[in-house]
């Protein structure tokens, strides 16, 4: 939860969210860097933090954080109000909570269950999402499109009511969900992490701090893992416009795209656990290799088709397979820091690295393609816009060879 208001509510109700805030797509996609350039300077800061204090705490305090920020967004404010708002949240999301929680999966997960412990973790999030999700779709099922309409208690609601109405399902969930990471016993946590700090235990001289701390930045492997979030996390993003796609494209209503990315989200738990398995018994680093050639292949496709109107379930499957392979990649590229044997004691370094530079997508991700589809509406944008991620993917799937390579090596030479 501690990205549905920053995240999901432009995912799952964009149209709705661009017309009650009246901006553009190159107006939110600006909002967004701002969020970007705050999160990448929180990321690595937040991994030393990540070493030194009790994750669950972090955790929780950012989701209190981030909860209040959904109080302001209530008040429906204008571009430059969101724009800091989106500062505050690239900030509450980040610092104190991603590497806490990577850190967190990795020492509950042990050493032989990291593809689906991190496979649970992002196909968990998935579908807590999507049930929430689902439910504001339902919330929502009085009409949407209408500036105004007549429930059946005869009351007039506005589309600015709904959004006002979601923005605060979100913020209780949120809060919500700060309140259960409190409730996780200390003691368990705690013992969890004195097996794993056993099993990886680094040396306590301070003599061999410094060329350990080299060792995570010099790592070539490291920097190839945050090509691989890069490229899967651009993909990732590619889906918060399937809602427009499906309006602007498909001629669907803005309650049906909304039920449209919802349902497609419900494959990510699916799509994440299951790639953890796989990825347990054949490597993580393989099967990132096949999802990235899965990517390229569907993206180009998606780019050729010329009339989406009538190829509408051609269109809708390319969708849907483009979202499997997303949330697979999100559920087990973390695990390859297991199979490149990164120190325990460094994960949250080794984290605050690969996400600073991995998450640079929320940068230029969405000034790049708000443009692109602002530029050209309709099916030309939209084939542009395909066409751009497909070369993402092409970049990720040549880094998942090179970490194959790599991961090849190491092994002869030990």
């Amino acid at each position: 939860m501690i990205f549905s208001l920053p995240f999901h509510i432009t995912r799952f109700f964009r149209p709705i969210f661009l017309d009650v805030l009246d901006i553009s797509n190159t107006e939110l996609g600006d909002i967004f860097a701002v969020y970007g350039v705050v999160a990448m300077l929180s990321y690595f800061p937040g991994g030393f933090i990540a070493d030194k204090f009790s994750a669950r705490h972090l955790m929780s305090l950012s989701l209190f954080a981030t909860a209040l920020g959904g109080l302001y967004l209530y008040t429906l404010p204008n571009a430059a109000g969101l724009h800091w708002l989106f500062a505050y949240w690239g900030l509450t999301s980040i610092l104190l909570f991603w590497a806490a929680m990577i850190k967190m999966t990795r020492v509950i997960a042990g050493q032989h269950s990291q593809g689906k412990a991190f496979g649970i973790l992002d196909g968990g999030r998935g579908l807590v999402a999507s049930l929430v999700a689902m439910l504001a779709v339902g919330l929502l099922s009085v009409g949407v499109l209408d500036k105004s309409v007549t429930v059946a208690s005869g009351d007039t609601v506005s589309t600015a009511d709904n959004l006002q109405m979601i923005i605060m399902l979100y913020t209780a969930t949120t809060t919500l969900a700060a309140i259960v990471i409190l409730l996780i016993p200390q003691r368990f946590v705690a013992q969890q992490s004195a097996q794993q700090q056993t099993a990886y235990s680094p040396s306590t001289d301070l003599s061999g701090f410094k060329p350990k701390s080299q060792s995570v930045f010099r790592d070539p492997v490291i920097w190839l893992q945050a090509t691989v979030v890069i490229t899967a996390y651009c993909g990732y993003k590619a889906l918060d416009n399937y809602g427009v796609f499906a309006v602007d494209v498909l001629n669907m209503t803005a309650a049906e795209s909304a039920e449209l990315t919802g349902y497609l989200s419900f494959l990510r738990p699916i799509s994440a656990i299951g790639a953890g398995v796989i990825a347990d018994r054949l490597r993580a680093s393989h099967a990132i290799l096949v999802l990235f050639a899965t990517l390229l292949t569907t993206f180009l496709l998606l780019s050729l088709i010329n009339s989406p109107y009538h190829f509408k379930i051609t269109a809708i499957t390319g969708l849907a397979i483009t979202s499997i392979a997303v949330f697979a990649l999100r559920g087990v590229y973390f695990a390859l820091l297991e199979e490149s044997k990164i120190n325990t004691g460094q994960t949250g370094k080794a984290v605050g690295i690969i996400s600073a530079v991995g998450y640079t997508p929320d940068i230029f991700f969405a000034p790049i393609t708000g443009r692109l589809l602002d530029a050209n509406p309709g099916i030309t944008g939209f084939q542009h816009y395909f066409i751009f991620i497909a070369i993402m993917s092409m970049l990720g799937l040549l880094a998942s060879y090179l970490i194959v390579k790599c991961m090849s090596n190491k092994k002869q030479h030990e």
